[in-house]
């Protein structure tokens, strides 16, 4: 998540103070949050950060692994489609 947003950031050419500033954080909060070094985020924060670098917060159902027993099935399968 904290390299997502500072790849966004960058690409819209924003120090992280200027960023910071913007929205009424400090400089350091950003840099916890790209660096991932920040004990908890809000939800606020990380939706107002999420904004303004044009970035969406999506949620989305977690997918088990598949296991080695399935992945064998699947490659078999196919071949022999193929």
């Amino acid at each position: 998540m904290g390299q997502k947003l500072r790849q966004a950031r960058k690409a819209r050419h924003l120090s992280q103070a200027d960023l910071a500033a913007s929205l009424g954080m400090s400089r350091a909060t950003v840099s916890a949050i790209e660096n991932g070094t920040i004990g908890e985020i809000g939800v606020r924060k990380l939706m107002a950060l999420g904004t303004a670098l044009g970035l969406e917060l999506l949620l989305d159902s977690r997918h088990e692994r598949p296991t080695l027993q399935q992945l064998r099935e699947e490659r078999r399968a196919t071949k022999a489609g193929a």
